[in-house]
């Protein structure tokens, strides 16, 4: 049966990926974390129960239909508004995807799961998976990531080094550093032989640049950034802006389109222009009637306005 929820979003502009569809298949802010640098705010209940939460069937169909809507996307990414690993048809869904898609599947996950062998096994029909590290202690795990009670930062290393051993696909490794909190030399350290444990194809080191859940998670500096990129190695990487030019149209009816792009992350009005293939006079147009409508808010960060669910 159909629940006439939309499963499927964008595509949206990635700074790795180009123009990625969105596949999100776990319920708003359901998730093993609560980080205090997250995009979406807090996570109201962590939980660690992997489970059905969505119709597998309707979400195959709804890729289906976006990949045959003639628009632009580069590749099918696995993320949205929870952690994917807690969707226990992981590994059927990207099995599914990729008898019908010609781009790489992608899974963006916490990595908390991965010391989980079911888990691993789901993950391993993907092309790409781009997991966290953000801390390499617990001390530091409990600070900037608050996980649920029974994950431990010492079995999530271990299950991703264990997952490098049998995956055939790439490893992007993510590092997301918050001033003051993660980024102590004696920190950098332990988190740099962590990912020599682990082996990842790339290193990508990234910092606070939407809003967070909590404002005391501050970014640090560029030439910071490039410090910390040189300590680890060639593999390592600082992730750049979105640099690729816009697609095609898309239909036309802007509102429903633009809801389903601002109900995932906070966005800009040039980053919903450049995933919808519209002009930004009317994206701006739309968010207009948007806000008058309190459908979405407008957000101030660092001189620049994002968007999200009102």
């Amino acid at each position: 049966m159909k629940t006439g929820r939309r499963y499927v979003y964008g595509p949206v502009p990635s700074r790795r990926l180009g123009f990625s569809l969105g596949v999100d298949i776990i319920p708003y802010k359901t998730c093993t974390l609560d980080c205090i640098y997250c995009q979406l705010g807090r996570t109201p209940r962590t939980t660690n129960r992997r489970r059905s939460w969505v119709p597998a069937a309707e979400v195959l169909a709804q890729v289906r239909a976006a990949l045959r809507s003639g628009r632009r996307i580069d590749a099918v990414t696995f993320s949205g508004s929870g952690e994917p690993t807690l969707n226990r048809d992981l590994g059927r869904l990207i099995r599914g995807i990729k008898k019908i898609a010609r781009v790489p599947v992608v899974v963006l996950t916490n990595g908390t799961l991965l010391g989980r062998k079911d888990v691993r096994d789901d993950l391993e029909a993907a092309d790409i998976v781009v997991p966290s590290l953000d801390a390499a202690t617990q001390a530091s795990f409990r600070k900037v990531n608050r996980p649920h009670a029974s994950i431990r930062s010492a079995r999530m290393i271990d299950g991703l080094a264990e997952f490098r051993k049998s995956f055939r696909g790439r490893i992007w490794l993510e590092i997301m550093l918050v001033k003051g909190v993660n980024d102590s030399p004696a920190h950098l350290r332990a988190l740099k032989r962590a990912a020599e444990r682990i082996r990842p194809d790339r290193i990508h080191l990234n910092t606070v640049v939407r809003p967070p859940a909590e404002a005391r998670a501050r970014p640090l500096s560029p030439a910071r950034l490039e410090r910390i990129r040189a300590m680890f190695g060639p593999r390592a990487e600082v992730i750049a802006a979105f640099g690729k030019t816009g697609q095609a149209a898309g239909p036309p009816g802007l509102d429903e389109d633009v809801l389903a792009t601002v109900g995932r992350r906070p966005v800009t009005v040039d980053d919903i222009a450049a995933a919808l293939g519209r002009h930004r006079d009317e994206v701006l147009k739309t968010l207009s009637h948007l806000l008058e409508r309190k459908r979405v808010r407008a957000v101030a960060h660092r001189g620049r306005t994002f968007y999200r669910p009102d």
